[in-house]
C-alpha cells in the first residue's frame, strides 16, 4: 500500500545519525543522500522495497512532527523491537508511552515500543506474535 514514508528534519546530520543506528537495527543501510530539485537535501532509506525519507522542509518552515501521527517499523522479534527502541534512545530519540512490552487488546497481543526521534516524530517499533 505505501510507497515511501518522509519526515521533517531540522538537522539532518543529526538524523542521519540517529536513523542510520535504529534503521540500522532492522536491516537498513546506509541512505541516499539526495538533493530536491529546490536544493533541499534528502536521505532515502531502502529496505525490503520499502523507503524511508528524511528531508528538509522544502517550505523553508522549520520541520514540526504531526500531532497524532505515528511511524510503526515491524520487527521480527520482541527483542528487535526492544532493541530498536533502547538505540533510538542512546541515539538521541525519547521513550514514550508505556515501556517496550506486550499489549494484549481486541486487536489482539502486540509488542510495542514507542519513541519520539530527535525532532518528535513518534515511531513505533512493533512486533506482532503468531
Amino acid at each position: 500500500m505505501f510507497n515511501h514514508i518522509m519526515v521533517g528534519s531540522n538537522d539532518l546530520d543529526r538524523s542521519e545519525a540517529f536513523y542510520n543506528a535504529v534503521l540500522g537495527v532492522l536491516g537498513a543501510g546506509p541512505p541516499l543522500r539526495n538533493q530536491s530539485p529546490s536544493g533541499h537535501m534528502r536521505l532515502f532509506y531502502r529496505h525490503d522495497g520499502s523507503t524511508f525519507c528524511v528531508a528538509e522542509p522544502i517550505d523553508g518552515e522549520p520541520a514540526t512532527c504531526a500531532n497524532g501521527a505515528t511511524i510503526g517499523f515491524k520487527c521480527s522479534s520482541p527483542e528487535q523491537a526492544k532493541e530498536f527502541h533502547d538505540v533510538a534512545v542512546a541515539s538521541g530519540g525519547t521513550s514514550i508511552e508505556d515501556p517496550p512490552g506486550l499489549r494484549t487488546s481486541t486487536l489482539g497481543s502486540l509488542y510495542l515500543a514507542y519513541v519520539r526521534d530527535p525532532d518528535g516524530n513518534k515511531l513505533c517499533a512493533l512486533y506482532r506474535p503468531r
